[in-house]
C-alpha cells in the first residue's frame, strides 16, 4: 500500500508538475495569443490603411491612365503637326536655297556693277584731274592776261598823259608864240 501510495503520490506530483507546466504553457500561449491579437489588430489596421492607400493609388492610376491617354492623343497631334511642319520646312528650305542662289547671283551682279562704278569713278577722277590741270593752266593764262591787260591799261594811261602833256605843250607853244608876237608887237 505504501508503495502504491508512494507511486500515487509520485504520479500525483508528476501530474501537478505537468499541470504547472501546462498552466505555464497556457499562460505563455495566452500571452502569445494576446500579442498575436494585438499584432493581428495592428495588421488589420495596416491592411485597412493599405486598402485605403491602394484605392487612392488605383484612383491615381486611373487619373494617370486618363492623363496618359490625353498625352498620347496630344503626342499623336504633335507628331502630325511635326510632319506638317517638316514638310513645310522642307518646302521653305527649297525656297530658301533658291533665294540663296538668287542672292549669290545678285551679289555677283552687284560686284560687277561696283567694279564698273569703280572703273567709271576712276575715269571720272582722271577726267576731273585733267580738267583741274587744264583749269590751273587756264587760271594761269587768265592771270597772265590780266597782268598784261593791267600793263596795257597802265600804258594807255601813260599814253593819255603823254598825249595830254603833248597837247599842253602845243598849247603852251602856241601861247608862247603868241606871247612872243605880243611882245614883239608891243616893241614895234
Amino acid at each position: 500500500m505504501q508503495e502504491e501510495l508512494d507511486s500515487l503520490v509520485y504520479d500525483c506530483n508528476k501530474k501537478e508538475d505537468e499541470v504547472r507546466n501546462l498552466k505555464a504553457s497556457l499562460k505563455d500561449i495566452n500571452e502569445d495569443r494576446v500579442r498575436m491579437e494585438r499584432t493581428i489588430n495592428i495588421q488589420q489596421s495596416q491592411i485597412e490603411k493599405y486598402k485605403t492607400l491602394s484605392e487612392e493609388a488605383n484612383k491615381k492610376c486611373d487619373g494617370f491612365q486618363q492623363q496618359l491617354t490625353a498625352v498620347e492623343k496630344e503626342l499623336d497631334n504633335r507628331k502630325k503637326l511635326q510632319k506638317q511642319a517638316s514638310s513645310s520646312q522642307s518646302a521653305i528650305e527649297v525656297r530658301l536655297n533658291r533665294a540663296l542662289e538668287d542672292v549669290e547671283k545678285y551679289k555677283l551682279e552687284l560686284n560687277k556693277i561696283k567694279q564698273n562704278n569703280k572703273d567709271l569713278a576712276n575715269e571720272e577722277y582722271k577726267k576731273i584731274e585733267e580738267l583741274k590741270t587744264e583749269n590751273r593752266k587756264l587760271e594761269k593764262q587768265k592771270g597772265e592776261l590780266m597782268t598784261g591787260f593791267k600793263k596795257q591799261l597802265k600804258l594807255i594811261d601813260i599814253l593819255k598823259r603823254q598825249k595830254m602833256h603833248i597837247e599842253a605843250a602845243k598849247m603852251l607853244s602856241f601861247t608862247e608864240e603868241e606871247f612872243m608876237k605880243a611882245l614883239e608887237w608891243g616893241n614895234k
